[in-house]
Parts: structure tokens; sequence; C-alpha cells
């Protein structure tokens, strides 16, 4: 018997290596247009994009860019090394160890973005788009084309999934936009990064200051933004920009070095976080910085009671408050019903320990519950405490707290003789009274990270993840369920109330309404728990990345009214949607909101 063989029918479908890009353009001509996209983006901002200083940043100067123009300038310049570095080009290899092309695509929407928003607020302000320069047209029709270009260089499609003949045409949609949403997604990503070879150790080291250094002045920038088209810009920058970074594998590279030499690199993140105060001419900004390490470092303890022990704490913030009040009783204020002014130490002491006493006699009898009843439970005791402070004012109850009114007056804190309440000059700095306070918020935040990270190592921080992956598989490996809780309940209070003895000193007022369940300023509960889940529950990181998200963007959106907590509420549901695992997730986590992620070789205790 005879076998007949045909040569294969050409279906037309590219070869994987010839896929095309989203847009019909050929991938050699793409690859030129955003890689000349990108070095004309650079040339554009330094032209003049309006003829009036009214917009804000003055883009009226040739050859200087200012504003909007520089972070322009940043975008550009990443579109065109990402360009350059597609074609191989020597010395530039090392800044896409996953490649380049999704990089390019991300980096020259920075710049697409960046600059037509600008144009559209130039024209919105100014009233039309008669108000731009040259160097505006310029710049919105080259990243455009860089843009357009990016789009068109080739990507691995996705295999079509048939659908039924017999769904009904609202089937039929569905299933063709979750298709063409499937093909957008894959156009955007990226292969997995070659692994880092090994460098000396000095060089490693290097590498880790440099990335403390950007992330420094990236962290200055935004919180020195001085008006809210700059901080948008800032946004959408930063966004797409680590999105790029990530992208060309240069994160993964980067977190694989730090993650060789952990204690030089937190320790080298608090030291770049000590420059900050230096980096300031005033103390406006040093406030914003001081309210943020508080923020985090609540967040922080929280993450023990979340994300290790995996126990949902509603009312979480109540416990700043104990702290708060417990200091400034004991620090020498005049609406304290006590005549105490305590030194530092032993206020920070007694807010601690009236947290911890608190925090364990709220546990002891609720977290035999689970689930949804333990929220619940925590909850009430949240809102218990604010009520409590509230008429704890001599007429509706004993005269403890001072009521609505709360503790006023709060002296500043003086330690060695240092008072912190009075400006500073050191090394020809001057540091003001937030400055003072954001470096004493430093070193217990570092307290409250080496708490962290000491007790997520140990034999309580094991069981604490055994209790939050599988409570009934721990309770049957002898683990003691409820010891192991009531430990992180009351580890994680202490913690809260460290941070509020030092906000009751920078505040000098403690009231009950400080400490919402939600509310639109944090801390709040419902901040303090977003700050866990939108950094990343169970890492240090995380936490401590979200917070400063969550108090800084709020603040920064103050124009916008009433559609601020719109604004905010729409961003965190498209990150939970896009990236459930947090910002800074732990490899555990990712596997369990990404199944095909590539599975890790070891986990660690607690899943990192």
């Amino acid at each position: 018997m005879t076998t007949q063989t045909t040569a294969p029918e050409n279906t037309g479908t590219p070869a994987p290596g010839d896929a095309p890009g989203l847009i019909g353009i050929p991938a050699g001509l793409g690859r030129a247009l955003a890689t000349g996209g990108g070095v004309l983006t650079v040339v554009s901002t330094f032209l003049a994009w309006t003829w009036t200083a009214e917009f804000p940043g003055d883009l009226t100067v040739y050859g200087y860019p200012g504003g909007l123009q520089v972070l322009v300038l940043i975008a550009g310049a990443l579109t065109a090394l990402f360009g350059l570095a597609s074609y191989g080009v020597k010395g530039l290899r090392w800044l896409v160890p996953a490649g380049a092309d999704a990089a390019l695509k991300f980096a020259a929407l920075a710049a697409f973005a960046t600059t037509w928003y600008t144009v559209v607020a130039i024209s919105t302000k100014l009233g039309g788009v008669v108000n731009l320069e040259p160097g505006g047209y310029i710049a919105a029709a080259v990243t455009l084309i860089a843009f357009l270009g990016a789009l068109a260089l080739p990507f691995e499609r996705p295999e079509p999934d048939p659908f039924d003949p017999d769904d009904t045409g609202w089937d039929q949609f569905k299933h063709t936009s979750s298709q063409n949403w499937q093909t957008v997604r894959a156009a955007f990503a990226s292969k997995e990064p070659r692994p880092v070879r090994t460098l000396p150790s000095y060089v490693e080291i290097l590498v880790i200051v440099a990335i403390l250094a950007v992330a420094l002045l990236v962290f200055t920038y935004g919180i020195g933004t001085e008006y809210d088209e700059l901080f948008i810009g800032f946004l959408i920058v930063a966004g797409f920009g680590f999105a790029a970074l990530h992208r060309s594998g240069l994160i993964a590279h980067a977190t694989e070095i730090t993650a060789r030499h952990q204690n030089i690199t937190v320790c080298g993140g608090f030291i770049a976080a000590a420059c900050f105060p230096f980096t300031q001419s005033d103390d406006q900004y040093a406030t914003l910085g001081v309210y943020i390490l508080i923020f985090a470092t609540v967040a922080l303890g929280l993450n023990i009671v979340v994300g290790l022990a995996g126990l949902l704490d509603l009312g979480y913030v109540a416990f700043l408050g104990v702290g708060a009040y417990a200091a400034a009783m004991v620090s020498g204020s005049p609406s304290s019903p006590f005549d105490l002014h305590l030194p530092f130490w032993a206020a920070v002491l007694v807010g601690a320990a009236a947290s911890l006493v608190f925090g364990v006699l709220i546990g002891a009898p609720t977290l035999r519950l689970r689930g949804d009843y333990l929220a619940i439970v925590t909850l009430g005791f949240g809102e218990i405490f604010r009520i409590t402070a509230n008429n704890l004012d001599g007429t509706s109850g004993p005269d403890v707290t001072n009521g609505s009114n709360g503790i006023s007056s709060i002296p500043d804190l003086k330690i060695l003789g240092f008072d912190l309440g009075v400006a500073h000059d050191i090394g020809g700095f001057t540091l003001g009274r937030f400055a003072n306070y954001f470096l004493l918020m430093l070193i217990i935040t570092a307290v409250v990270v080496l708490v962290f990270r000491r007790s997520g190592d140990s034999r309580i921080g094991r069981a604490w993840v055994a209790i939050r992956e599988d409570e009934t598989a721990a309770l049957a490996m002898g683990i003691n369920g409820f010891r192991v809780k009531l430990i992180a309940f009351a580890v994680g209070a202490s913690l809260a109330g460290l941070a509020g003895t030092v906000q009751a000193h920078v505040t000098y007022t403690v009231t009950p309404e400080q400490y919402l369940f939600a509310g639109t300023t944090p801390p709040n509960s419902a901040f303090l728990l977003a700050a866990v889940v939108l950094g990343g529950m169970g890492t240090i990181a995380g936490p401590l990345i979200g917070a400063a998200l969550l108090f800084l963007i709020p603040n920064k959106l103050q124009f916008l009214d009433d559609y601020q907590l719109l604004a905010f509420g729409l961003a965190l549901v498209l990150l939970m949607r896009f990236r459930p695992e947090g910002l800074i997730a732990n490899r555990r986590r990712k596997l369990e909101f990404h199944e095909e992620a590539e599975a890790p070789a070891v986990l660690s205790k607690t899943g990192a």
C-alpha cells in the first residue's frame, strides 16, 4: 500500500518568527519609527511648547526643558535606549535581559501619554491648540509615530479559542472581546529574563547603591511636585516607566541582586531615607514624609496580623489611637488627667504596653472566631474605642480623654537634650521640626522592620504562615492556633502603639476623630488594610510602598475635590484587577493568582 503525500496548504498564517504586530506596519519600519521617534522626542523637549508662561512649568524656553518637558525627556530617552537595544547595539544588551520589544512599547506609551496629556492640558488651560508653539506640535507628532511604530513590533499571538456557532450575538461579542484582550496582553508581554551572572561583591553593592539613589531621586521628585499637572504627569511616567523596566527584565535582575545582599539593601534603604530631609529646603515636604512613615509603620504592624497570620482586622487603627492617647497622657499635656511628664523612652513603653494590653484583651475572647466573624468583631472594637474616647469627657463618663476636644498642647519631645520642636543646623543643613520627627520615626520604622523580619523567620513566624495557609491542617500538626494568633494580635497592636506615641507629639493633639474606620485622610483602618493588600501581604517593602502611595496620592489629588475618592477607588479597582497579588508580591501569592507563572524550585518560610 502506498501513501500519497501532499504539500501543506499555505493558510497565510505567519511563522512564529514573523508574527505580525498589532497594526499593519512592517516590523523593521516599526522598529525604526519607534527608535527614531524616541530620539526626536528627546529633541522636542528642548523646544518651546507654548508662548506664555501662564501654564505652570514655563514651557516657553528654547534649549532648557522645564516642568512636564522633563518627564517627556525621560520617557523619550527610555524609548530611544530600548529601541537601540532592540537592534543589538553593543553595550546596551544589559538593558533588556528579557527582550526589548515589550519594554519599548511601554516606554513609547509613557512618552505618548505624557506628551498628549501636556498638550491637552495646555489647550484646556489656555483656551485652545492655538496656544501651542511648534515644539508642542512636533512632540505630539513624534510620540504618536513612535508609539505606532512600537505597536507594529511582532509578538507571539495566543491561539484563538473556537466559539460555539449556536451562541447568541452577545456571547460571541464577549468571546471576541476576550480574545482581543488576550492578544493585546500578549503584545505587551515579555519573555523570562536571562539569569544574572555573578558579579564581584563590590560591584553588586555599587549596583544596590545606584538603585537606592534612583529610588530616593524618584521619591523626592514625586513628593516635591509643585502643581497638579506635574504630579499627574509624574504618575504617568512612573507607572509606564516602571512597567517598561519590568518588561525589560531589569527589575527582576535588580531583585535578584538585592536578594543576595539583603542586610546591605535594608541598611542602605534606611540610609537613603535618612538623606531625604537633607534634600529639602524647608519643612513642607518633610511633613508629608513623617506622616508617610507613621502610616507605613502602622501598616507594617498590620501586615503581621493580616499578611503573616491571615487574620482580617478591620479595627486596627484603634491600637494606634490607644498608643497615642497613652503617650499623650504621660507627656505633660495640660489636658491630661494625670500630672505626669515622663521622658520619651518611658512614654514609648507606656504607649506600646497599653496597645499590647488592649490587643490581648480584645484578642483573647475573639480570636476563636474566623473569617468574616472575626472581621466584624474587630470592626466593632475600632468603633467602640472611638465612641468611648468621645464619651470620656466628664459628662457622659469619667473625665479621662477630654471627649471630642481630645488631649491638646502635647509638648515636643526632648531626647538627650535635643529638642525635636526646634530647627537645628547639621553640617550646613537646617533640619526643621518635621525633619527631626522624620528621623526619629525612621528609627522606629527600622525597629518595626527588625521585629517583622526576625519574627517572620522564627518558629512562631512559621506557625503564623501555617495558620494563614490552612488553620485546620496547622491544628492537626500540633500548633496551638489560639496562642499563635493571640501573639500575632499582641505584637501587631504593640507596634501600632509604638507609632502612636510619635504621632501624638507630631500632631500636638489627639482626638477620637483621628481614628475612624474609613475617611478621606489616612491613617484609618480601611486605608491601612488597603496599604497592606496594595503593597503586597507578607512582605516588608510592600506595605511601606503601599502606605507611601496611599498617603501621597490623595494628598496630591486634592484638586479633584468631591471626585477624589472616586478616582482613587477606581485606581484601586484597576490595580486589584490586573495585579491582585500587590505591587511587591512574594512568590507564593504570585502563584496563587497567576497559575501560568513558573513554579519556584524552593519556597522560603514566608513564601518570598
